[in-house]
């Protein structure tokens, strides 16, 4: 059965009029109730008809997600590993930050991108998640937050799999958080993070929204960009610097670019080097990204004093960067990581 978050509000206002045969505002009232009160059964809509209630519970769930397991950080990161009503297994991240409360939510169920250092890979894409199966990973959290009286202040869309691969479903996601009607986070306060599909890439520089573009680079030439990460066989650097060029041109909007840095693989000097040639001159900063190691993979993170000294030789080269603090590292941190051990009987 579907969960009616999958309904932006105009798709919603189609569905009142077009089936239910109700005025157009009807759709807003269900909407509030979605979002501004956060309700999880249908019978709490006190001002809509018995009707119209019947038939949503016989079309519709509200929350598609069952709590499998969730783990805790000394550090405030909290990780969710929910079952949908397939059984597919999928993973949420709630960070806290200074300047907020940040969910990462996962787009697909398992990820084909194939790249070497990732855990999200190591399960394959079973299908997509619909737009409300991703809405409702950012409900679950906010009503827990809703305990404390927070809210989530800022979405990534980063989790498990490709956004761009699920163009469709992610874009409508964005705008139901997105909407005032909705949970009202702002267009600046979403971020979409892909591997680098260039004509999705294209086709969101056209939707000319305010969400944030961030990409997964981790190796600023061909070679070796190809051996960590497939998709630059389709798409290379080129390819990929020319699509965001015009995603910059069209949107003047800043790029983020996300950088693991690999011990002994993309952390040299050299490296650093290359990373600034290649995005010189351009409206973007870099993102450093300690690496959470995988087992199956073998690669190992930098140390601390290896992640600053890669900084410093990009901010000496003009190049905007930040280093991420490390988060979650006394849990199954890596995305994909929780999911994967639980498959394979690692419970703890």
């Amino acid at each position: 059965m579907n969960t009616i978050y999958d309904f932006t509000l105009e798709q919603l206002e189609e569905f009142v009029v077009d089936t239910l045969g109700l005025k157009k505002y009807r759709a807003k009232q269900i909407f509030s109730w979605l979002y501004k009160k956060r309700i999880v059964v249908f019978d709490a809509m006190s001002d809509v008809d018995h009707k119209t209630l019947d038939y949503l519970k016989q079309e519709f769930i509200i929350d598609p997600l069952i709590l499998v397991k969730k783990q805790e950080s000394k550090d405030g990161t909290i990780k969710y590993l929910f079952k949908l009503q397939d059984g597919a297994l999928i993973e949420t991240v709630l960070m806290s930050f200074s300047y907020g409360k940040s969910v990462c939510v996962t787009s697909q169920v398992g990820c084909n991108m194939g790249c070497k250092f990732c855990a999200s890979g190591l399960l394959k894409k079973r299908r997509n998640l619909t737009a409300g199966e991703i809405v409702a990973q950012i409900m679950y959290v906010q009503r827990y937050l809703d305990e404390t009286e927070e809210r989530v202040s800022n979405i990534v869309v980063m989790g498990t799999g490709e956004p761009f691969d699920n163009y469709d479903h992610v874009m409508n996601f964005c705008r139901i958080v997105n909407h005032d009607l909705g949970l009202a986070i702002g267009a600046r306060h979403i971020t979409i993070s892909t591997c680098g599909i260039v004509p999705k890439i294209r086709q969101f520089a056209k939707e000319k929204t305010q969400f944030n573009l961030a990409i997964s680079l981790h190796a600023a030439n061909d070679e070796l960009r190809s051996e960590l990460m497939p998709i630059n066989r389709g798409y290379n650097l080129k390819e990929l610097i020319s699509a965001l060029k015009e995603y910059s041109t069209l949107n003047n909007r800043r790029i983020t670019f996300e950088y693991i840095l690999l011990k002994d693989v993309n952390d040299s000097k050299d490296d650093a080097k290359q990373l600034a040639k290649l995005i010189s001159g351009m409206n973007a900063y870099v993102n450093l990204i300690p690496y959470n190691a995988v087992s199956e993979h073998g690669y190992q993170g930098v140390s601390d004093i290896e992640a600053l000294r890669f900084y410093d030789t990009l901010m000496k080269l003009n190049v905007k960067a930040t280093l991420r603090a490390r988060q979650g590292d006394d849990i199954d941190a890596a995305c994909g990581q929780l999911r994967a051990n639980y498959k394979n009987g690692e419970q703890t």
